[in-house]
C-alpha cells in the first residue's frame, strides 16, 4: 500500500489519465513529483500535523499534491472550486492553511485572494507566477525525488458543501502512523469490489468531494489506473468505459439519471461490458433509476451510504438489493440506531434520525456546539439523514433532516416526490422543497427542469401533480410546480436548495439553519 513501493516494481506503468486531454502519469512520474512537493513543503517548515489546502480544476497535478501532504503527515484541504472567493477565505482562514495552491484556470479566485488569509505563509499557482503567488511547477523541481527521512500517513480534511450553512471541516485525529500503512477504504475496496493492480477505476466526478479523492487515491494505493474526467458529462463517461476498458468507477444518482435520459441509440453505441463494480452514493438513488441501471450494466451496481466523517459504512451490492430495493445496505463497521427526537430508540420500521455507533473519532473544526449536535446521549453519531431500518435490519433513508418539510404539524420527506417525479420523461431534474403557505405553515412545492423548456406551461405542471398523485399520498406531493433552465445543482451531484429556498422565504421566517 505504499506509493513508493508501485513505483518500484511498476515505475513506467500509467497511473493516471486526464480523460480528456489525454495526459499521462506514470507511477514513477508521480512517486517523484509527491516525494518533490512533500520535499517542497517541508523546507517551508511544515510539520506533523500542519495544514496546506488547494483549490483547482481536476488536473494532473492534483494527486501529486495530495499525496505529497498524505505521506508528510499533513492536513490537506481540497476546496470546491466552484466557490466564490470569500467562501474561499473562509475555508482557508478556518483550516488554518500555511500554504495555499490553485491553477491558472483558477487566476480570478488567485487574484481575489491575493491579500487575503493573513495565516497564509506561501502561495502557489500551477501554470506559472502571478503576483503573490510563485509557480509551483518551479519549485517542486528544486527539490530532491528522494522520499523525507521520516514519512507518516496524513489525512484530508474536508468541508462540507454548505447547503445549509456555514461549511464545516471533518477533523479526524492525526496519529503518527508509518506512511503505507494499510487504510481501511484501501483493503475495503480489494474486499468489496475487487480492486487490484489490474483494475481501471473511472473517476467522472470533482476531486474536491470527499468520495472521488478518498477513492481515487485508494485504488492508487492498490496500484490500479485511476481515469479522471475533468467534466462529467453523460456521453462522454459512456465513452471513457469503452474507451479505457474500466473496471470498477463511482457515480451519483444524478449521473445515472443523465445516462438514462440520453436517447437508446447514444445508449446503445457504447460498450460496458467491461465493469464490473459500478459503485454509488451521495444521495438516495430512485428505485425506478437503479432497476434501469441494473437491466442495462447488469448486476455490477454496489451502493454504500458514508460519509465524510466516516463514522459508519454501509454496503449493498446489486442481488440484495434486488431483494431489498430502495435500501442502502447493512454496516459493515458500525452499529446502526434510529433515535427520535428525544434520543430514544426506534423500533423497525419508523422513521428517526440515524446514527452510528463506532469508534471512529471526528470533529467539526473550530465548531464544538455542531460537534455536540452530531452525537446522541448515547455517545452514537449522525450525518443529519433520516430514515428506518427494516425488520432485517437493512438501512433505508428518508431525507435529509433540514430539507424536511413540516406541512399542517405532517412532517413531509421531498426525496420521495423527487424520486417519482425524476422518472416522468419530460422531466430532466427536480427539486422539491417547502415554501410558506399562511395556513399550513409549509406546502410543498416542485421546481423542474424539463427536457424542453418550450413546454414549460400549465398543462405540463399539472400533468406532474397529477403523476405525482398517481404513486404517492397526495400530501407528499406538490401542490404547485415551477420551472427552471437549469437548477443550481454541485457537479458532485447535490442540489442547492437553500439557493432556491430562499427565493420563497425572503420576508419569511426561514426554517433552513
Amino acid at each position: 500500500m505504499h506509493l513508493g513501493e508501485h513505483a518500484a516494481k511498476t515505475p513506467d506503468k500509467t497511473a493516471l489519465v486526464m480523460a480528456g486531454s489525454g495526459e499521462r502519469v506514470s507511477f514513477g512520474e508521480l512517486n517523484d513529483r509527491s516525494n518533490q512537493a512533500a520535499q517542497l513543503f517541508h523546507s517551508l517548515g511544515l510539520r506533523h500535523g500542519d495544514h496546506i489546502a488547494l483549490c483547482m480544476e481536476n488536473n494532473a497535478r492534483y494527486h501529486e499534491i495530495c499525496w505529497a501532504a498524505q505521506r508528510s503527515g499533513l492536513y490537506f484541504t481540497a476546496i470546491s472550486s466552484r466557490l466564490t472567493p470569500p467562501e474561499v477565505e473562509y475555508i482557508l482562514d478556518d483550516c488554518d492553511a500555511r500554504v495555499f495552491l490553485t491553477s491558472e484556470k483558477m487566476s480570478e479566485l488567485a487574484d481575489a485572494l491575493a491579500d487575503k488569509c493573513p495565516g497564509l505563509e506561501q502561495r502557489y499557482l500551477l501554470g506559472g507566477e502571478r503576483g503573490a503567488y510563485a509557480s509551483y511547477e518551479t519549485a517542486r523541481d528544486g527539490q530532491p525525488a528522494e522520499p523525507l527521512a521520516e514519512e507518516w500517513e496524513g489525512a484530508s480534511m474536508l468541508y462540507s458543501s454548505g447547503t445549509t450553512g456555514r461549511p464545516k471541516g471533518v477533523k479526524h485525529p492525526l496519529q503518527r502512523t508509518p506512511f503505507g500503512t494499510n487504510p481501511a477504504l484501501a483493503a475495503g475496496i480489494m474486499v468489496m469490489y475487487g480492486a487490484s493492480p489490474d483494475a481501471i477505476y473511472l473517476s467522472p466526478a470533482p476531486l474536491y468531494h470527499a468520495a472521488p479523492l478518498a477513492f481515487t487515491m485508494s485504488f492508487l494505493r492498490v496500484g490500479a489506473q485511476v481515469v479522471v474526467m475533468e467534466h462529467f458529462d453523460a456521453l462522454d463517461a459512456l465513452r471513457c468505459i469503452e474507451t479505457h476498458r474500466a473496471t470498477h468507477s463511482q457515480w451519483v444518482p444524478t449521473m445515472f439519471v443523465r445516462m438514462l435520459k440520453l436517447p437508446e441509440e447514444d445508449r446503445a453505441r457504447f460498450d460496458v461490458s467491461s465493469m464490473q463494480a459500478a459503485i454509488h452514493a451521495a444521495a438516495p438513488c430512485p428505485i425506478p433509476v437503479k432497476e434501469q441501471m441494473i437491466e442495462w450494466w447488469g448486476p455490477v451496481i454496489h451502493e454504500y451510504y458514508a460519509g465524510t466523517e466516516g463514522n459508519g459504512f454501509c454496503r449493498i451490492d446489486s442481488n440484495e438489493w434486488l431483494e431489498h430495493k430502495g435500501s442502502v445496505g447493512k454496516p459493515i463497521n458500525a452499529v446502526v440506531h434510529v433515535l427520535d427526537e428525544d434520543g430514544n430508540e426506534l423500533p423497525a420500521g419508523e422513521i428517526g434520525t440515524i446514527y452510528f455507533e463506532s469508534d471512529v473519532e471526528f470533529e467539526y473544526h473550530k465548531a464544538p456546539d455542531k460537534t455536540a449536535g452530531s452525537r446522541s446521549k448515547q455517545g452514537y453519531t449522525t450525518l443529519g439523514d433520516v430514515g428506518y431500518v427494516d425488520a432485517d435490519g437493512w438501512l433505508y433513508l428518508t431525507d435529509r433532516k433540514a430539507h424536511m418539510i413540516i406541512s399542517g404539524g405532517v412532517n413531509i420527506y421531498p426525496q420521495e416526490a423527487e424520486n417519482v417525479l425524476i422518472t416522468h420523461p419530460k422531466v430532466y431534474d427536480v427539486a422539491v422543497i417547502g415554501v410558506p403557505n399562511e395556513d399550513f405553515g409549509e406546502e410543498v412545492k416542485a421546481v423542474v427542469q424539463p427536457v424542453d423548456m418550450a413546454e414549460a406551461d400549465e398543462a405540463l405542471a399539472q400533468e406532474l401533480i397529477d403523476y405525482c398523485r398517481s404513486q404517492l399520498s397526495h400530501i407528499k406531493c406538490p401542490r404547485t410546480v415551477d420551472f427552471e433552465a437549469e437548477l443550481p445543482r454541485h457537479p458532485t451531484g447535490k442540489l442547492y436548495k437553500r439557493l432556491l429556498k430562499d427565493r420563497y422565504w425572503t420576508g419569511h421566517e426561514n426554517r433552513i439553519v
